[in-house]
């Protein structure tokens, strides 16, 4: 079973699973987002999924992190059923930075209503389904992580709108997560639902990027999801 949990120092959230549960959710998510000539308005919002697809299928390859995970094989069942088997399971398992996560689950949204639309309206689509079970999945633990209150708003904001991320400037992702690096322990207790919500409401600070943005692109014929930024990652995460 797929599992969520907020790192020690709430820098992230580490997605674990066997092989088959990260596989069978990289391939729900390659369908519901389609064909990559599709839907080129949310484009940049597909490549940073892509991103955190890419990492998932690292862990699987046992990039990233392993741990072993009780299954429920015990001496006495050993003896019942006249068996000798392993007593643990691996797990593959890989951290993401909070808003890139937060990001990845609302976008995934938009990828859902459009193959609706589009390709499969069946209320019993089984990729679909695969989906939304890690946004929930996701959604269990921010409702343990934050306030309730805040948890309220940012479910009340998930419903405000039909489409989060059209033409999205996902540079902005990069600066969420750059200053969210920054913050100590105390103020990402404090202030993780805010960085959300931050990916929700297009405020001051993202309309100047998307506005430099719009600017260069209007120059080089660049598309505003082919520009980079200067930034650069630390080398190491303590997460």
């Amino acid at each position: 079973m797929l599992t969520i949990q907020p790192t020690e120092r709430l820098t992230g959230f580490r997605i674990s699973g066997d092989y088959w549960d990260i596989d069978s959710l990289l391939t729900a998510i390659y369908e519901v987002m389609g064909d990559e000539n599709r839907y080129f308005d949310f484009q940049g919002a597909r490549n940073r999924i892509l991103h955190v697809c890419l990492e998932l299928r690292r862990a699987t390859k046992g990039e990233r992190h392993i741990e072993f995970v009780a299954n429920g094989i015990h001496k006495g069942l050993e003896k019942e059923k006249e068996i000798i088997a392993p007593k643990k399971n691996v797990y593959f398992s890989v951290n993401i930075l909070m808003p890139e996560l937060i990001f990845t689950v609302v976008a995934l949204n938009d990828f859902i209503r459009l193959h609706k639309e589009m390709i499969d309206l069946s209320m019993w689509n089984i990729h679909i389904a695969t989906v939304r079970n890690f946004q929930a999945a996701v959604a269990a633990v921010l409702k343990d992580v934050w306030e309730k209150e805040h948890y309220a708003v940012f479910l009340q904001m998930l419903l405000s709108k039909q489409s989060f991320y059209f033409r999205y400037a996902t540079q902005y992702v990069d600066v969420l997560n750059l200053e969210y690096l920054h913050l100590s322990i105390e103020e990402r207790q404090s202030l993780m639902s805010a960085y959300a919500l931050r990916l929700l409401v297009e405020d001051d600070s993202y309309i100047a990027l998307k506005e430099q943005l719009m600017t260069t692109a209007s120059t080089t014929k660049y598309a505003v999801h082919e520009l980079n930024i200067s930034i650069k990652y630390p080398e190491t995460i303590d997460w």
